[in-house]
């Protein structure tokens, strides 16, 4: 094996396994297609081993790609714990942590954890990249960013069942029915009564909520229109175009129009909120001073209930304020 086996490396086989495409692996790590294809030949040879299999226009990890996959992880967390233990000696008065997080994050949960952060640690540089999930646990897994602010519903796989990442869960975030107001539907009544509504929906991506939803009442939603923006849901289901399903944390920082009331549904359809690190990264002192941060937030602020309060409790009435 070449003595020059490096970071650069190991970051592409990083990628390479998280994405699964060259294509892909060159985009997130800011490559052209062709420069990463010459890395990687430059990889094989450094590492002295075929790290890729290539069937066609496809390929797969060998064996010794997915070693050096695992590897990644960890030497990426302890070149990030030296550059951050160097900035503990400075009491965080430098240095960077960088936070992914998703859309309706960005305008509550974020501002609140940097404005608190940037109080208490004013030299430190604080980086944001919004993300859905899926990308923002990628990114914590090719090093691009320190903590990711993620979310799972109920029922369905978490953070915590990685090995390399390890999540802590301090809220709960419910899911609300956007009606028009003179829609017949209220709190307590069956989902399946539904059945006949037009529906307003995210990306097909991102409507998997909603899909799931649906089918526990037995039914498949007729969905009309489609946008992945909260403010533009509202408008459409007050001038009667639909219905929709938002999360709370959506609407804390818009103004209810008139003609839209909110049902707050119970807890089998809430979804958890994660503050993700990986494995080992609370070493780093940036990334302890997001975490607890974050997960001190006061989860009123934001329309959220802590976890430890136990689920969330089933509607009671209509709620006609943002949640």
């Amino acid at each position: 094996m070449d003595d020059e086996l490096d970071l650069q490396t190991l970051r592409l086989v990083r990628a390479l396994a998280d994405t699964g495409t060259l294509t892909a692996a060159a985009a997130r790590l800011g490559y052209s297609q062709p420069a990463a294809s010459q890395q990687l030949r430059r990889a094989e040879q450094r590492a002295g081993h075929p790290l890729v299999a290539r069937t066609g226009r496809s390929f797969v990890l060998t064996e010794a790609g997915h070693r050096l996959a695992e590897h990644a992880v960890h030497v990426q967390a302890a070149l990030d714990a030296a550059r951050q233990d160097l900035d503990d000696l400075a009491g965080l008065t430098s240095g960077r942590v960088r936070v992914a997080g998703f859309p309706s994050a960005s305008s509550t949960l974020v501002p609140a954890v940097f404005s608190r952060l940037g109080a208490a640690h004013p030299g430190l540089r604080l980086e944001y990249l919004e993300a859905e999930p899926p990308e923002a646990l990628a990114a914590l897994r090719a090093g691009t960013v320190d903590v990711a602010l993620t979310f799972s519903h109920a029922g369905a796989s978490s953070p915590q069942e990685s090995d390399d990442l390890v999540a802590r869960t301090p809220f709960v975030d419910r899911t609300v029915l956007v009606l028009p107001v003179d829609h017949p539907f209220t709190a307590g009544d069956e989902l399946g009564g539904l059945v006949d509504a037009r529906w307003i929906a995210g990306c097909p991506r991102c409507r998997g909520h909603l899909l799931d939803v649906a089918a526990g009442a037995g039914f498949v939603p007729e969905i009309v229109l489609e946008t992945d923006n909260a403010l533009a849901v509202l408008g459409m289901v007050a001038a009667g175009l639909g219905v929709a399903l938002l999360p709370g944390l959506a609407l804390v920082s818009a103004a209810l129009p008139d003609g839209v009331r909110l049902v707050a549904l119970g807890d089998e359809h809430a979804r958890r909120v994660h503050v993700v690190h990986g494995r080992g990264a609370r070493r780093v002192p940036s990334v302890r001073a997001v975490v607890a941060t974050a997960t001190g937030l006061d989860p009123a602020d934001h329309g959220l209930l802590p976890l430890a309060a136990g689920p969330a409790p089933a509607p009671t009435g209509d709620v006609r304020g943002p949640g």
